[in-house]
């Protein structure tokens, strides 16, 4: 989740303004660059329980200690919660879930080695500090009442909300972690192709890097039990966007339905105001109670954009938001996934292909379907396991026709290693789990802590 934006003090006077935002992402081929963004929880070596915020093994005293590598601290209320280096972020979530926002880079090796570096980083600091962390889609001990809260405004106003919407949102907010890719578009109707063609293999994402089988110590039933999280979180902002597959589709329609998505809050002087369930499009008319007469800001509205929660979420670039976290390699292999499908022409046009006649009934089955089953989900005369070597393979050759080399002459493709063997074996990482956890681990859910650390 994102702190407040960017500060931009201009009124919004005109609905163009707001189409704007989505345009001004428009670039050239040659511009596009790829973001990537993981979270991962954080834990105490001598008891496994989540850090708090503060005290000596805090997870501000983490933060500080990162500044070492040049990070700028970002305080609010006199408290560090984020850091600044190089146009990439490091945040916090609800409960602490640390989270690197990666600059936008121009090869998976660039985000790769980005990641990597950051890992240790956090590595050093927190061997001094007495913390580990681990790359899972969910929380696998600790119950909701057990996790501690970070002291950022925003996060309270949605701790006080979201149980009047849905019976999960505090655990997603609390005992959950994702990696996701941001990418670019060249033009309105190529982020048209790119967001049907992702939204509806994100079900394939879920599958592919489900990692969240535990809940409370016990196996939870589901491959993906993050996933499945969202489906009670909060109907008014997140799902599938039926409307995204329908003529007519563009930056207009998102922003029509971003206007009705409820705030959470608006960002002024210096404090976040609570305004959860009010309505963006009063705001816009100056008709909204608690600011009459009041225009939001362009400031308002990117805040407010970072509010919705779909699979896919539009902003200046597409965000791919289906994937649990997970460790390292995985971490690489996400933006590789969406890169091969996304960035080259005729891997865009096979993976068109291949989803232009779901129905859906499909694509809601699908989604519905995987955190549960994960590659087992029956689909149509096979299963999950082979719409996700199909898409795999398309990625490959898509990073193939990228062609972009390290230093060593090697291309892309490497990154997707890890998901070859996971959609050729049919497990998931989840289904590994749950083996060890039945069998040699005899039901300790701590040793997931020891083996599956950063």
């Amino acid at each position: 989740m994102s702190g407040p934006s960017a500060q931009n003090e201009t009124q919004i006077t005109d609905y163009r303004q707001l189409v704007d935002v989505m345009a001004s992402g428009e670039k050239p081929p040659a511009d596009w660059r790829i973001g990537t963004e993981h979270e991962k929880f954080g834990f105490r070596l001598d008891d496994l329980r989540p850090p708090t915020f503060d005290g000596p093994q805090g997870i501000e005293a983490l933060l500080k200690g990162l500044t070492r590598f040049g990070w700028q601290p970002y305080e609010e209320n006199g408290q560090v919660i984020a850091l600044s280096r190089d146009n990439a972020s490091v945040t916090l979530e609800p409960a602490g879930q640390l989270e690197l926002s990666g600059a936008p880079l121009e090869t998976i090796h660039d985000t790769c080695k980005e990641v990597g570096g950051h890992l240790r980083e956090v590595r050093e600091v927190a061997d001094e500090l007495g913390l580990g962390f681990l790359g899972m889609g969910f929380q696998p001990k600790w119950r909701r009442d057990q996790m501690p809260w970070m002291p950022k405004g925003r996060y309270k106003i949605m701790r006080d909300y979201m149980p009047k919407v849905g019976k999960l949102g505090l655990d997603m907010m609390t005992r959950t972690c994702t990696v996701q890719v941001n990418l670019d578009y060249a033009s309105e109707a190529d982020m048209v192709k790119k967001f049907r063609v992702s939204l509806a293999l994100q079900p394939v994402a879920t599958a592919l890097f489900a990692d969240s089988p535990f809940t409370d110590g016990e196996p939870n039933g589901y491959r993906s039990y993050r996933s499945h999280i969202w489906t009670d979180t909060d109907g008014d902002r997140t799902g599938m966007l039926d409307f995204v597959f329908e003529d007519g589709f563009g930056y207009e329609r998102y922003v029509d339905y971003l206007i009705d998505v409820p705030m959470y809050f608006s960002y002024r002087n210096g404090e976040y105001m609570d305004l959860a369930g009010r309505s963006f499009r009063k705001f816009l008319a100056g008709e909204l109670d608690e600011l009459r007469g009041e225009l939001p800001t362009m400031r308002d509205w990117n805040d407010h954009m970072t509010t919705a929660f779909p699979e896919v979420r539009l902003k200046k670039y597409l965000e791919m938001r289906g994937a649990d976290g997970g460790p390292w390699g995985r971490l690489c292999a996400l933006p590789a996934f969406w890169v091969g499908l996304l960035y080259d022409d005729a891997a865009l046009d096979a993976a068109w292909d291949l989803v232009k006649d779901f129905t859906m009934a499909e694509r809601h089955a699908l989604r519905d379907g995987v955190p549960k089953h994960g590659l087992a989900l029956p689909f149509r005369d096979a299963t999950m396991r082979e719409l996700a070597i199909e898409a795999v393979k398309i990625s490959i050759a898509g990073l193939r026709r990228r062609a972009r080399r390290n230093i060593a002459g090697q291309d892309e493709t490497a990154f997707l290693d890890t998901l070859i063997e996971i959609a050729e074996a049919g497990q998931t990482a989840a289904d590994r789990k749950l083996a060890l956890f039945h069998g040699e681990w005899n039901g300790d859910i701590d040793r997931v802590f020891k083996e599956f650390a950063y």
